[in-house]
């Protein structure tokens, strides 16, 4: 059976962590009905206690089986999975794609009805403890399809996708891998690698950090035991973003060198290699694209100071709503050793001047 069938296909779970449990959850919630499995009873039972789904016997036959471990387990769970099952469709959830997928080939020739996914959501929490069904709603599904793989298994996968509410890209396997090596892998890289520099800092020296350092050491909280075996499956692709950032850093660190010695006058001339780093950092912010796909928009924002206490962001996000006004981004910078924030609200640059009216006539303090 295959998912443009009269009744929904019967889905097995391999694999009950954050983003397996996360799937279950999505599928039962769309009246799906979905097994679990996982060499983690402890990890199984607990899924199926959310919601995820029921345990999995062999008695059941699943018409896709979606193989939700690490990268470097994928090819032999996958190859078992289509050995087993030899009717379903399998598709994974890994991270990497390009390295499991040339394992596979070389345990199976049966990958006409293997289809790759990469569902592009997760939390920096691991386990089925974490999951939630709502986890890839509106976020980007990637289908890597690998060259020989049956249409109909293709769509199967992207019944699944569409299932849980995610948004479909589809790429070839080395593609997907140069993108998530500059957008995921490389990020989680640099975070741990500027968080790790906390550990060995003089206590007063941390104590002065601001939301600025949170914000870049954000991803510095997820989970060492997966991260590795992502980076490793990702490694080459990996290693070319890194060279290049080795490049402008030693660039950095020369200039900042000539900086310490040079006269004064000539300042400016050295510190030009670090002026120009910053700007094209300012270009590359420019290119991710906004909440709603498309170009990044200019927004005006306004810091608002709100105190720690029930009820201020919605009292806040109230009088937006009642001015009229769409919040398109919004930022929380706690102030060290008191209780009150710094609110950022983005909003359209023509909606300001009316916000900022409303607010001041509401009593809030407005920064800048």
């Amino acid at each position: 059976m295959t998912a443009d069938a009269s009744s929904p296909p019967n889905v097995l779970i391999i694999g009950t962590g954050l983003i397996g449990a996360s799937i279950g959850m999505a599928l039962r919630e769309s009246g799906v009905t979905v097994w679990l499995a996982d060499t983690d009873t402890d990890a199984c039972r607990l899924a199926a206690s959310r919601g995820a789904g029921e345990l999995f016997d062999s008695a059941k036959t699943p018409d896709i089986v979606v193989v939700a471990v690490p990268p470097h387990a994928v090819p032999d769970v996958a190859a078992r999975s289509l050995a087993f099952y030899p009717d379903a469709t399998v598709t994974d959830v890994a991270s990497v794609k390009a390295a499991p997928l040339a394992r596979l080939r070389g345990l199976t020739n049966d990958t006409a009805r293997f289809v790759g996914g990469h569902p592009m959501a997760g939390r920096e929490v691991s386990g089925p403890g974490g999951a939630r069904a709502d986890l890839f709603e509106d976020r980007l599904w990637v289908i890597t399809g690998n060259a020989g793989a049956e249409p109909r298994r293709v769509d199967d996968v992207r019944w699944l996708a569409k299932q849980c509410g995610s948004l479909i890209v589809e790429l070839d396997a080395a593609e997907h891998d140069r993108a998530v090596a500059l957008t995921s892998h490389t990020p989680q890289i640099l975070a741990s690698v500027l968080a790790a520099q906390l550990v060995s800092a003089d206590p007063s020296d941390v104590a002065v950090s601001g939301q600025g350092l949170r914000d870049a050491t954000r991803l510095a909280d997820s989970g060492p035991d997966l991260w590795s075996q992502i980076i490793a499956s990702n490694a080459p692709e990996i290693i070319a973003v890194l060279d290049k950032i080795g490049v402008d850093l030693a660039e950095i660190r020369e200039a900042l060198a000539e900086v310490s010695v040079v006269p004064e006058a000539e300042l400016t001339d050295a510190i030009d290699p670090v002026r120009r780093l910053l700007e094209r950092g300012n270009d590359g912010r420019r290119t991710l694209p906004d909440k709603h796909g498309g170009a990044a928009g200019e927004y005006e924002i306004i810091p608002v100071v709100v105190d720690d206490k029930p009820g201020e962001l919605a009292r806040l996000f109230a009088a937006a709503g009642e001015a009229g006004v769409n919040l398109e981004d919004v930022r929380i910078e706690h102030t060290v050793g008191r209780l009150r924030a710094i609110i950022e609200l983005d909003v359209s640059p023509t909606m300001a001047p009316r916000l900022r009216e409303v607010l001041a006539a509401g009593g809030w303090q407005i920064r800048g």
